[in-house]
């Protein structure tokens, strides 16, 4: 890799939004399991 090559870090915002969509991720698979879980038990 040349020193005038860019770095491959992505940008701050990118990076934020990788960490949101992970952790809205995690919380769409909390809130799926918790569904199944009630509509099971009814």
């Amino acid at each position: 890799m040349l020193w005038s090559d860019p770095d491959d870090e992505p940008p701050e915002e990118l990076r934020a939004t990788q960490a949101m969509m992970r952790r809205a991720g995690v919380v769409l698979a909390v809130a799926m399991l918790l569904a199944m879980l009630v509509v099971g038990l009814h």
